[in-house]
């Protein structure tokens, strides 16, 4: 058997990071919920197909894939569009997620990025669930220089995320990423030595 260890947390919080941190001290796979997501919106595939017959031809590239920039611009400003999306989309995740953790080896690490990892039911593959948070200045910052969108639309991609206090009482462990990486690395490194020891694993 292997063990998974969530990873979740809002937008732009420093989730991939703290995976890349995790393989280095020992974890075999990272898997990135988000770009599963990239894959089930290529051209041809179900979701693609079901994601433009819902929302239309203007959230569709020009590649025949799914534009996520235009299609976040409609869920990210309408709460219904955005369960819509949810309720087509997290299934097959937690599909593609399964067959991504049937290639770990028995007895190793794997790591689940997801970000509505507690929303979208793949929180049953964990044995442990980690929530990465940092201040909002940070996040926005971070979304608008990686998304290459203005103040407003990281603002409103933000004001679209769950509520994270609710979200502490559900996980395992909490990693502040709003200091230095080192200061980071030392939470999760400790923190990966406690799951380590919980399930004995050398």
């Amino acid at each position: 058997m292997s063990y998974v260890i969530g990873i979740t947390g809002n937008i732009a919080c420093g989730k991939t990071s703290v995976g890349q941190m995790l393989v280095q001290l020992g974890a075999e796979r990272y898997i990135d919920a988000d770009l599963l997501v990239h894959r089930l919106y290529e051209r041809g595939q179900p979701i693609a197909i079901r994601v433009a017959e819902l929302f239309g031809s203007q959230v569709v590239a020009e590649d025949g894939s799914i534009d996520r920039k235009a299609l976040g611009a409609i869920v990210f400003h309408d709460p219904k569009a955005m369960k819509q999306l949810e309720s087509i989309v997290h299934p097959e995740v937690h599909k593609a997620v399964k067959e991504e953790l049937e290639s770990v080896s028995p007895h190793g690490i794997a790591v689940l990025d997801a970000v509505k990892l507690l929303e979208g039911g793949s929180s049953a593959f964990c044995h442990a669930k980690w929530l990465i948070e940092c201040p909002e200045d940070q996040q926005l910052q971070r979304l608008m220089r990686r998304n290459i969108i203005s103040l407003d639309e990281a603002r409103a991609r933000i004001r679209a995320q769950p509520d994270i206090t609710a979200k502490r009482a559900m996980v395992d462990e909490i990693i502040d990423n709003g200091g230095t990486s080192e200061a980071t690395y030392q939470q999760v490194a400790a923190a990966f030595k406690r799951f380590c020891s919980q399930f004995s694993i050398v």
